[in-house]
């Protein structure tokens, strides 16, 4: 060879480094996720707001509602709370969330506790039906209302002292939910809209208010329905038609509620 000297050989390349096969995509731009507006009113994306179902005006009610708000349920996309508010005066309703309720933390709603007026809505073997309180009383009256699920109530329930003071009442057990896009644990359970809505056609003596509460829930089941949603039976029913196909539970105390569930034993 020319100059007897031979080519130097060309370097091997570097070993790539672990993740270079994605380089790239760090530059890709990254689209932002937008929500979608909602409506000022019902709380509803604006493409599928509910406000021509709810009242035109507010309902005129002397009762005053407590809404004791599970944080959970503040993420829901289906939850009903918004939709009960929007129908009320914004002086009759109040919502209070979290899930440990002090009377150092919540000095009004400790007056409100002890106020011999103040009824929580809670079924159970201590608690009175709420027709034959609203019949023996006449004076404006303020109603606490749990909105979680039936664990989360019942955590928060028994885990507050200050909701073992008022009175306690529950509704007959003659009312189906027509909250059918959410599954509850019997055919009687309520959503809080449902709740509220039959509590205070009782509380004021005027059956149209729960038809007014009630318009803008069947609204929103109807729609979610036409659009690939499905109906969502209770726990309940699943068990007793054999429908029910997740696996059973291994913990013994779930499984003797779902046992009670069945044997249509209230629990």
């Amino acid at each position: 060879m020319e100059g007897g000297s031979a080519a130097a050989p060309a370097p091997a390349p570097a070993p790539a480094e672990e993740g270079d096969g994605c380089a790239g995509l760090w530059e890709l731009p990254v689209e932002c996720c937008e929500r979608r507006p909602e409506c000022g009113r019902c709380s509803r994306p604006q493409k599928v707001c509910l406000c021509p179902f709810l009242p035109i005006h507010p309902l005129k009610v002397s009762t005053c509602l407590y809404i004791i708000q599970h944080p959970a349920e503040e993420s829901r996309v289906l939850r009903t709370v918004p939709l009960l508010a929007a129908c009320l005066p914004p002086d009759k309703y109040k919502i209070l969330v979290g899930r440990r309720f002090t009377e150092d933390r919540y000095p009004e709603l400790a007056t409100v506790c002890r106020n011999p007026n103040t009824l929580i809505l809670y079924p159970g073997a201590e608690a009175s039906n709420l027709e034959e309180v609203a019949g023996m009383s006449s004076s404006p009256s303020v109603m606490i209302i749990i909105d979680g699920t039936w664990s989360q109530a019942k955590d928060i329930f028994y885990k507050n002292s200050l909701f073992r003071l008022p009175k306690q009442v529950q509704l007959k057990p003659n009312i189906s939910s027509q909250y059918v896009i959410r599954t509850q644990p019997t055919n009687t359970c309520l959503s809080t809209l449902e709740c509220a809505a039959v509590a205070l056609s009782i509380m004021e003596k005027n059956k149209s208010i729960q038809e007014t509460i009630l318009r803008p829930l069947q609204a929103l089941c109807s729609f979610q329905l036409q659009h690939g949603a499905q109906i969502h039976h209770s726990k309940e029913h699943l068990l007793k038609n054999g429908l029910y196909d997740k696996p059973m539970p291994k913990n013994k105390r779930k499984l003797r509620r779902m046992e009670l569930l069945v044997n249509n034993v209230k629990i």
